[in-house]
């Protein structure tokens, strides 16, 4: 490799790694305060919540390393063209492929890199986060009971619990039972657990007793119990088998959905994430040659780049609003399919005509009224 490509090279990799760890952390700290939620309020472990954040990454780093590959092209080479080096450059002989070699080499990285991240590294992570989020949300102990609060487990039940030790007992329980209207039942036990059973959750108490007054007379009941078990079936709703979000499956999963029904209903959707997942990483060297054919065709201004670059950030922004439309279409109907491939390749195509075009030169005419000696 040339010396003159490893040393750009280099400051484009710099570059693209500031970025792209400034955007993910940008991006990582909003959504990690949606699950600040399962801290605050459900007593979800410092551990267990990183390991959600984690989980998140492959998700994040999809989206940002077009970006910041594009960011950091566009920074690097409006540096070197200020800096009068891209001059140098030129006058020593270099094409404009040449110039544009380190970008491009930079730019097929970044997609590779996306495709791992967007054929293995996602649907992967996706799925243990969904997994693990599905886990917890059915994870009655962790959900219901929390100390100190009137929780609702359902209409009719209400559970209260004074105290929760580290090793799962309950202490100070109050329950009220409402399921029958007509005979509503309130409990209070020392100390309990919540259990799972093949019937669903139960609450088991111990030492405490039962209160129950009687409709019409209104005659009140005192039932002094050492073990007593409240079931909590009704609120075990949830299906035992979950079914798999688009992001969450891999490419043959997307491309090939199985009979099941809920497949069959969003087969378009599926089988658009799929073919998404094959376009979508192209982007990354579409926008890089943007960039260089924004920056490097045309000749050289001393006074600066702005309005290339200008150009070059609407044509990305457009470009990457026609790719999400697209996806969306093709998710409804299926003939947007080859629109979704044909924008790639039409954008890839034009940006490398503008970029390795030969520039016209301006004509260099005697000014009006001159006259020769």
């Amino acid at each position: 490799m040339p010396s003159i490509t490893r040393y750009v090279l280099g400051q484009l990799m710099a570059a693209t790694l500031f970025v792209t760890m400034a955007l993910t952390f940008a991006i990582w700290l909003t959504q990690s305060l949606r699950l600040i939620d399962y801290i605050v309020n459900r007593g979800l472990p410092a551990s267990t919540f990183l390991t959600f954040v984690a989980l998140l990454l492959p998700s994040f780093l999809g989206v940002v390393l077009p970006v910041a590959c594009f960011v950091a092209a566009l920074f690097v080479y409006h540096k070197l063209a200020m800096d009068s080096e891209m001059v140098v450059m030129r006058a020593a002989g270099l094409s404009q492929l040449q110039l544009a070699r380190p970008a491009l080499i930079l730019g097929v990285i970044v997609t590779l890199s996306v495709y791992a991240i967007s054929l293995y590294f996602l649907p992967a992570s996706f799925r243990s986060f969904k997994d693990l989020q599905h886990a917890f949300r059915s994870d009655f102990s962790a959900i219901l009971l929390q100390e100190g609060v009137f929780t609702t487990v359902t209409d009719e039940i209400t559970v209260y619990v004074r105290e929760r030790s580290s090793e799962g007992e309950l202490r100070g329980i109050l329950v009220h039972d409402n399921r029958d209207p007509e005979k509503p039942v309130t409990m209070m036990a020392e100390r309990g657990a919540l259990v799972a059973s093949e019937a669903g959750p139960r609450v088991v108490m111990e030492n405490g007793n039962r209160q129950e007054v009687q409709p019409g007379t209104g005659r009140f009941s005192l039932l002094y119990f050492d073990r007593y078990t409240v079931e909590l079936s009704d609120f075990d709703n949830a299906p035992q088998t979950r079914w798999r979000e688009p992001k969450e499956r891999f490419l043959p999963e997307l491309l090939n959905p199985a009979d099941d029904r809920r497949d069959q209903r969003y087969r378009l959707e599926l089988v658009a994430e799929g073919h998404h997942r094959i376009v979508g990483p192209l982007y990354s060297l579409v926008f890089v040659v943007i960039g260089m054919a924004a920056l490097l065709a045309g000749e050289f201004n001393r006074r600066g780049q702005i309005k290339r670059v200008l150009a070059a950030i609407a044509c990305v922004a457009a470009l990457e609003g026609i790719s999400l439309a697209l996806h969306d279409l093709a998710s409804r109907h299926v003939a947007a399919i080859p629109a979704m491939y044909a924008a790639v390749a039409i954008s890839l195509g034009l940006a490398f005509f503008v970029l390795l075009r030969r520039p016209a030169r301006r004509s260099q005419e005697p000014a009006a009224g001159a006259q020769t000696a």
